[in-house]
């Protein structure tokens, strides 16, 4: 077996970090350029995302003129700013002309007006008015994301003038997957792979070679839906067109799949109440991000407090239900995590829509009591070995099976309800399914021990 080389790029280990902190101490200019430079640009990006600011501005300083488009399009928005400030505006230019559009003006695009026309004078005049025109259409839609530079030929040409005319071109895309077949009006009518069009014969008609899965997007579409399609149903990349169905752009898999990567972290985050933060976000900005959800579970948890305070006199005859009342709350809470977790999930790739939301509201309630009739046993005989009474024994019972049901029900519906009224079920959806366990579970142990213990 042959031994496979190993890139020692792949991954930026903690000894290569501390040499080109040390490289930048040391003001080592030769030195940094050889750690740095055969670094793909995404690992660049990572480094410098996990240095100070200081120590990025030394570094900056020091290695002047060596980062790329490449580099600033890989870079996390929170802290592109700042590194684009640090750039003379010679290798501002330097780096961002050889970018492709739909890299500048997602570049761009957060930058604030002063920055985005810094980037925007060091394109040509050509490039300028391309990138301009993307930034005209609505944030977050495919206009934004598709590139301008688009590989079309008419319908009606064979393969070998599609190929001639391919060869005589001087400013392809680095990348593309498709030749775009339009009809005089530039209206795309198809698209013929690569693989096909160069393993065909030259007289062959190129719309006898195009693929059954074509189809094209609305420049004002959301991306998010764009990326499901592409996920969906396993595109490669698809024509933008504008109100008048005229080719304006392309869209491709990597960008595509940029977005649906995106769509998940900002579930997962949502879901925490974190937002969209970073590790590279100042202090003030995540605490701003993170206050206003803390104060909904602070106001969440004098609710289930209030609860608790109707049952005062209960809990204080009644020693052993403080003990015992945060079991039922805590598994009522994790239950509706699991429903409401699956619920979002499915939401966002569109799995779970008005055909079955009942069939799955259904099996998650029967999923709760099942898993509450299992639990409520035996956290039931851990109450009667515990404090020697039969009576708190079935309390815990019925309380614990009644949480965990509702726990389903609510980790489901919840989610459905938010998305209905067009408020994003991942943002919103933790508190309300948190304080509706809580609730729900401290009322039915201690209502129930309220009338079956005194």
């Amino acid at each position: 077996m042959l031994d496979t080389p190993q890139d020692p790029q792949i991954d930026l280990e903690p000894t290569r970090t501390a040499d080109v902190l040390a490289a930048v101490t040391a003001r080592d200019a030769p030195a940094l350029h050889r750690l740095l430079d055969p670094l793909h640009p995404a690992d660049v990006a990572d480094l410098l995302e996990q240095i100070s600011d200081v120590q990025r501005g030394e570094l900056m300083a020091l290695w002047q003129g060596a980062i790329d488009g490449e580099v600033l399009s890989e870079l996390d928005e929170s802290i592109r700013e700042d590194v684009i400030d640090a750039m003379e505006p010679a290798a501002l230019a330097e780096a961002v002309r050889d970018l492709e559009s739909d890299d500048v003006v997602d570049l761009v695009e957060d930058l604030d007006a002063a920055r985005t026309e810094a980037v925007l004078d060091a394109l040509n005049d050509a490039d300028r008015a391309v990138v301009e025109q993307s930034l005209s259409y609505p944030e977050d839609s495919a206009g934004r994301l598709m590139q301008r530079e688009v590989v079309m030929a008419p319908e009606h040409w064979t393969v070998g003038q599609a190929i001639d005319h391919l060869r005589t071109q001087d400013d392809l895309p680095e990348q593309f997957y498709h030749l775009i077949l339009v009809d005089p009006r530039l209206k795309p009518t198809g698209y013929v792979s690569l693989g096909r069009l160069l393993g065909s014969k030259r007289d062959v008609e190129l719309a006898g070679l195009s693929e059954d899965g074509f189809r094209t997007f609305q420049a004002e579409a959301p991306e998010e839906d764009v990326a499901y399609q592409f996920n969906q149903y396993h595109l490669i990349s698809a024509p933008v067109v504008d109100h008048n169905e005229r080719l304006v752009g392309v869209i491709t898999i990597d960008d595509a799949m940029i977005v649906l990567d995106e769509e998940h972290e900002e579930d997962i985050l949502r879901l925490a109440g974190v937002g969209e933060g970073s590790l590279t976000d100042r202090v003030v900005e995540t605490t701003k991000r993170r206050f206003p959800w803390l104060a909904v579970n602070l106001v969440t948890a004098i609710l289930a407090s209030m609860v608790i305070a109707l049952f005062e006199d209960t809990i204080a005859t009644v020693v052993a239900l403080a003990v015992l009342m945060p079991i039922v709350a805590s598994m009522g809470g994790n239950a509706g995590t699991q429903s409401l977790t699956v619920a979002v999930r499915s939401i966002a790739t569109k799995d779970l829509t008005t055909a079955n939301v009942w069939r799955v509201i259904r099996r998650e309630v029967l999923v709760g009591l099942v898993n509450g009739l299992a639990f409520a046993i035996i956290i039931a005989i851990v109450g009667v070995i515990w404090f020697g009474s039969p009576v708190l024994g079935i309390v815990l019972f019925l309380a614990m099976v009644i949480n965990m049901v509702v726990a389903g029900l609510a980790g489901t519906v919840i989610p459905v309800i938010l998305d209905k009224l067009k408020i994003d079920p991942a943002l919103a959806s933790g508190a309300f399914v948190t304080t509706v366990t809580d609730i729900v579970g401290f009322f039915a142990f201690l209502g129930l021990a309220a009338v079956m213990l005194l």
